[in-house]
């Protein structure tokens, strides 16, 4: 187990059908409370654009409609707005498909709705925002919303919108480069070296037509790269410029005629960062099945006239024909034997996306052809993770109904990792406003299909889609549990323990977890909320939730859920108490919170005991438990009376 760039890796190796690589990853958008950390990240480095006064004084009537270009930053210069009003701790993400003029504020916080639907941008007049200005000024709140720039909105509602213009992408490669020096990652030579190079001709020609505050982000950390290393500084310019559409383009054209390059180049772009070995395996099983494909439309290899190659090129030497490279070898971060692992990556930034992205949606079949090798590939540490997050990005560019039908294959999978492949998917694409409607339609009619179909769910729930909305992931559980057999599936089960367990890692979702295990458990025995409750309620009480060697990075016990959320933790103790399948666990817990002075005081367990006794009159199962308690109190005392 190990924290790995700031997300948890966990690894089950339980059984070999059901390993997968549970990583939580966290979401860039979220519909709630987003953490200060993550704010105060999304504005490390952040330059105020031109048009930022403008919507400070703007945002004093409480609402401000951002209109921007894609990539020009106005989501991070939202997030400085309102994190200016409310504090880093005070920004909260707004469901892009809910209905905003019928949407009003419960708390004094700072807004956001990132990327506005057209079809919602059409209902928005200026008496609708004139109505919700109110409510916002009322309950000490603001909101900011960004709309696509060729997105309308009613004429009437001008006052209320503002022109985002993107900060000048050489001060924000500076702005960068300065505070890696303040935070000690450059010394003052490297930083006066890399200033050098950003003035130059080379760079700021790059700059001029690469004016996106992105685009400088990458520059920066390019430069930095360079002077920590012997590379170039040429080929800091060459690596961004083969990651560009035009590049990827060249590339697959260049490549066309040849299985083996297009069958490696997929490998790299699909599973970027994966070892030597398990790119190899995967270029092996995509080699036929594009000779197939090519075979269907009459197509061969051309033949070149030269005498029979038995050995062939090397894999170093067919890695450096597609501009791609083996990094030095490493400890595998996600297993833990910590194998050697020697990951392969494109030489330029962005290559694997645009490539990947191209190979996928501009030729006929080849998706197919993809999801076929991936099928006859075992798994490997990693797999579902790096496959999950690229068919993700590449999905977020399809349209068409049937954009998400290819990921029934995976999704109803007997196989724990291809499941998880398609939950790391839907947790991308759900981050794209445009695309997050039909994502969540899809999960509202598989939580309600096949078992197999509901663990992929649960498993979605576990991740980037879970945290982003806890809410709406807490009631996709409960629909997944509740078309169950009476038996509660081991593996669904198992899938909607890690998803609690995932929003678990967070500490604003403990109360709504406390209270849903406990209408759970008030389901009625025999059914799999009840089953599902008592497996829970014995963990808190006997050890931890999760269970020690289950995966998750926070667990929490009886003690903390009783020091931390008193309300909630009574309720549950209550209910537990009462119920003949949780009451034995329960007592002991409490007998050991009872037992330990530090853990009396920090629960504050005289108070828990009088709850108790102001509820027992209605509760069986706690009036046995307090005159059990009491029994053995009298029982120690005469023991201590007699000795």
């Amino acid at each position: 187990m190990g924290n790995v760039g700031g997300d948890f890796t966990y690894l089950n190796i339980s059984a070999w059908s059901d390993e997968a690589t549970e990583r939580i990853l966290k979401p860039r958008l979220r519909e709630g409370p987003y953490p200060a950390e993550e704010v105060r990240d999304r504005l490390y480095g952040f330059v105020e654009p031109p048009s930022y006064a403008r919507c400070r004084r703007a945002l004093n009537s409480r609402i401000v409609v951002l209109r921007a270009r894609a990539g020009t930053g106005a989501g991070t210069a939202a997030f400085a707005l309102l994190a200016e009003r409310h504090g880093e701790g005070g920004v909260t993400g707004l469901d892009t498909m809910g209905d905003l003029s019928a949407w009003r504020p419960k708390a004094g916080r700072g807004y956001l709705l990132q990327g506005l639907p057209a079809a919602s941008a059409g209902s928005l007049d200026d008496v609708r925002l004139a109505g919700l200005a109110e409510a916002l000024h009322a309950a000490g709140a603001h909101l900011v919303v960004t709309l696509a720039q060729d997105a309308r909105l009613p004429t009437d509602t001008s006052r209320w919108q503002e022109a985002h213009v993107a900060p000048g992408p050489h001060e924000v490669a500076e702005r960068r480069l300065r505070l890696l020096a303040a935070e000690g990652r450059l010394d003052s030579s490297q930083l006066d070296t890399a200033l050098g190079h950003l003035a130059s001709p080379e760079f700021s020609g790059y700059l001029s037509t690469h004016p996106l505050p992105g685009d400088a982000v990458d520059l920066s950390d390019g430069l930095r790269q360079s002077t920590e290393t012997p590379t170039l500084t040429g080929s800091v310019l060459e690596d961004l410029l083969t990651g560009t559409e035009a590049a990827a383009r060249s590339a697959l054209a260049q490549a066309r005629h040849s299985a083996d390059k297009v069958s490696l180049m997929a490998a790299v772009a699909l599973l970027p960062g994966q070892d030597r070995t398990v790119i190899e395996q995967f270029a092996a099983a995509l080699r036929p099945l594009l000779g197939e494909r090519a075979a269907k439309k009459g197509q061969t290899e051309p033949p070149e006239g030269r005498p029979l190659d038995i050995l062939g090129p090397s894999f170093e030497d067919r890695l450096e024909a597609i501009g791609a490279r083996p990094l030095a070898p490493c400890s595998s971060p996600a297993d833990r034997y910590r194998y050697p692992v020697q990951p392969i990556v494109f030489s330029g930034r962005h290559r694997s996306a645009t490539l990947l992205r191209h190979l996928w949606l501009d030729f006929e079949d080849m998706p197919e052809a993809l999801w076929g090798a991936l099928e006859q590939l075992r798994y490997q540490p990693g797999l579902d993770l790096a496959a999950g997050e690229a068919i993700g990005r590449v999905l977020a560019h399809a349209t068409g109904p049937g954009a998400l039908i290819q990921l029934h294959r995976f999704a109803s999978s007997g196989d724990r990792w291809r499941r998880r492949l398609v939950a790391v998917a839907l947790g991308e694409l759900v981050q794209h406003p445009l695309v997050s409607g039909a994502v969540k339609e899809q999960m509202r009619r598989w939580s309600r299909s096949s078992v197999v179909l509901r663990c992929t769910v649960a498993e979605t729930c576990a991740g980037s889609y879970g945290l982003a909305r806890p809410a709406a992931a807490l009631k996709l559980l409960d629909n997944v549990l509740d078309g169950s057999a009476p038996e509660l599936d081991p593996k669904l089960s198992a899938a909607v323990s890690f998803a609690l367990g995932a929003l678990l890692t967070e500490e604003g979702n403990h109360t709504e977890v406390l209270e849903t295990v406990t209408r759970w458990l008030e389901a009625g025995r025999g059914t799999p909320r009840h089953t599902l409750a008592v497996h829970v309620i014995h963990s808190l009480s006997l050890s931890t939730f999760p269970q020690p060697g289950a995966p998750g990075s926070v667990r929490t016990s009886l003690s903390r859920t009783l020091e931390r959320y008193p309300a909630q933790g009574l309720a549950l103790v209550v209910l537990s108490l009462d119920d003949p399948a949780t009451h034995e666990a329960m007592a002991q817990g409490l007998v050991r919170v009872e037992a330990d002075p530090d853990l009396f005081r920090r629960t504050a367990y005289d108070r828990v005991l009088s709850e108790l006794s102001r509820t027992a009159r209605h509760r069986r199962g706690v009036i046995r438990f307090l005159l059990g308690r009491h029994r053995d109190h009298t029982n120690s005392s005469s023991r201590r009376t007699t000795s």
